[in-house]
């Protein structure tokens, strides 16, 4: 009994410092916040415009550490997919990095590693609707790419990829009024197919002990990956 509720206990943690650690899109100290903006503001500009006729689901990450492969799930996840490609096309994840790498003790690594504009004010587009994944079917299983984000709507151009397994960020259908729970979770739109060796090689990289604000401390990069560029593949 005591060994159940040990492991009990550890999940509530494990749940409760993904969650806090995922809603701030700004997470270094020397990066100011970006706020928000008002409902009305997500709701008139959160929709962003069809993908290209000409556009795979597919984006090259050239990083420092090699090329990182996305599946995007353009079907499932049509607005998600669709802003993500508004960053790819428009080169504002060009330069940027993955920045934060958080890893649960253990054998294996489970976790995520997070990246993207780092809330910067000058490359940050209006938000993106939130697409569930009680809707879109998708879930925070190994190698997804997910969006970080404050409340939900607020999604914009940071993003993470879980490593392992994190059922407890998909949409809630269970547990409204718990301590900490996000029922809309968060937004899944795609796998990485290729450069996992890459991703794993990240979320074992070493992180500061002291940078990071919040949930978010001894969780940044001590070195920053960064993204060399981002390209979209094209029909032939």
């Amino acid at each position: 009994m005591r060994v159940l509720l040990a492991y009990a206990g550890h999940m509530i943690v494990r749940t409760l410092t993904i969650a806090l650690a995922l809603m701030s899109p700004a997470l270094a100290q020397d990066v100011p916040p970006v706020a928000p903006p008002p409902p009305a503001e997500v709701s008139s500009s959160a929709v962003p415009p069809k993908l290209p006729a000409n556009t795979l689901p597919t984006v090259s990450l050239a990083t420092t550490q090699g090329p990182i492969i996305i599946a995007l799930e353009t079907a499932k996840a049509p607005l998600t997919t669709a802003n993500f490609l508004r960053y790819v096309t428009q080169k504002r994840l060009d330069g940027t990095s993955f920045y934060r790498a958080l890893r649960f003790p253990g054998e294996n690594a489970v976790g995520l590693i997070q990246g993207g504009i780092h809330g910067s004010s000058k490359l940050i587009l209006p938000p993106v609707a939130h697409e569930s994944t009680a809707k879109t079917g998708l879930t925070h299983d190994d190698m997804a790419i997910s969006m970080a984000r404050t409340t939900p709507g607020t999604a914009a151009g940071d993003f993470f990829i879980i490593v392992g397994n994190l059922p407890s960020l998909d949409a809630k259908t269970e547990g409204a009024g718990e301590k900490g729970d996000d029922r809309a979770g968060y937004a899944v739109f795609g796998h990485v197919i290729g450069g996992q060796d890459i991703v794993r090689r990240i979320i074992e990289a070493p992180t500061s002990p002291t940078a990071g604000e919040g949930a978010m401390k001894g969780q940044i990069l001590l070195k920053p990956v960064t993204i060399i560029s981002a390209k979209a593949s094209k029909l032939k």
